[in-house]
């Protein structure tokens, strides 16, 4: 994996470049939809890449494992080759689904023993485990296995967490130097920034993952219960420390704000659930703010959903009608959703890159945030 940096914004970290892997280059910055199964919930490969125009996908190692396995997936010849996308794939390690399940799994110095949240059957997550079922998956960029504490933490849990991180991730990453790409296509391995909420174990985090000189960079454990100004904080924190010529991962971040103030701060990649979850649930974002689509104001809204969309369904259907699919509870509606909320959350990183490179950014990015917290 190679990383060219194409321009930095003048009085932020702002940045444009390109990511270039075997599956395809990477325009950064960049949102990743997320397939946790290996599947963009209720969104097809070809609109994926054809109507949101998904350079990169997520898959995630905890749930691929459980289900279908590692069996079915190496047969198939690597995920790429089970799901037919043909892009460029990366892979959580699961550290983020064994944090989800606390009251299913314990954490100790070889690993994560947890418990399926299917069956209840008995497992562990080393850090070695979770790179051979990485290399298995054959994903372009995988992920190290961490701890994600919680947001508000105590000092001395966060400390020790991140001491129990660091010494997985050399471990992870001595095994992946030590093991090869199993389909022909080389991957990557993403250590991960941890250290809560505090600016000093933070700074520590970072310059010890700087030092691996790994070919990117993640930034784990912000979004999961910490003010909103205090992850901004903590991306500043870091992208102070992290090498400026490799990719920075924000991982499970958020919001389009989110997305644009993670951006000024210098990270590169960002993925989230948010947009395919909350369009199913009927809100979906737009340039002009958000929309609740069971709202009775759309009932007899006939314009498009949103007539200057890259994606065909929001130039077709009107805000009437995906209000009466999602009243009807007609499975269509969900489809609907998450097609224009990826689209445009690639939409609005394709712009950020644009404004970045023109010399525009911090006007335009301001112009946006305004827009962007508004409820329509």
């Amino acid at each position: 994996m190679k990383f060219s940096l194409e321009k930095t914004a003048a009085g932020c970290n702002a940045r444009a470049g390109i990511i270039t892997t075997d599956h395809g280059e990477i325009p950064t910055p960049i949102f990743m939809p997320v397939g946790t199964v290996g599947s963009v919930k209720a969104v097809h490969i070809h609109e994926l890449r054809e109507e949101i125009d998904a350079r990169i996908i997520l898959g995630n190692t905890y749930h691929l494992y459980l289900r279908p396995g590692m069996d079915i997936i190496e047969h198939a010849g690597g995920l790429h080759r089970f799901n037919g996308w043909e892009r460029p794939i990366l892979t959580d390690s699961g550290g983020f689904q064994v944090f989800s399940l606390s009251d299913r799994r314990k954490l100790t110095e070889e690993g994560c023993h947890f418990r399926s949240h299917i069956d209840g059957s008995k497992h562990l997550f080393t850090p070695e485990k979770v790179v051979d079922i990485q290399r298995s998956i054959g994903s372009d960029i995988m992920m190290a296995l961490d701890e994600c504490p919680p947001g508000m933490a105590d000092y001395d849990y966060a400390r020790k967490s991140l001491g129990l991180t660091q010494r997985w991730l050399q471990r992870g990453w001595s095994h992946f130097n030590a093991t090869e790409p199993r389909y022909g296509h080389s991957q990557a391995f993403f250590p991960i920034v941890q250290g809560c909420r505090y600016p000093d174990l933070r700074r520590d985090a970072a310059r010890f993952v700087a030092d691996l000189g790994a070919e990117g960079n993640a930034i784990g454990g912000l979004a999961v219960g910490e003010p909103t100004e205090v992850m901004y904080e903590m991306i500043e924190v870091v992208n102070e420390e992290l090498p400026t010529d490799r990719p920075r991962y924000l991982m499970g971040v958020g919001t389009p704000i989110n997305i644009l103030e993670a951006i000024d701060r210098g990270v590169d990649m960002m993925d989230c659930v948010m947009p395919t979850r909350n369009g199913r649930n009927g809100t979906i974002f737009t340039p002009e703010g958000t929309m609740n689509m069971r709202n009775a104001k759309w009932a007899d809204d006939f314009e498009p959903i949103w007539a200057d969309s890259p994606a065909r369904v929001d130039r077709v259907y009107s805000r009437a009608y995906l209000r009466h699919l999602f009243v009807a509870n007609e499975i269509l509606a969900l489809q609907i959703a998450s097609i224009h909320n990826l689209a445009f959350y690639l939409w609005l990183v394709r712009q950020a890159r644009e404004h970045i490179l023109d010399g525009t950014w911090s006007t335009w990015k301001a112009e946006m945030v305004a827009k962007l917290g508004r409820r329509i």
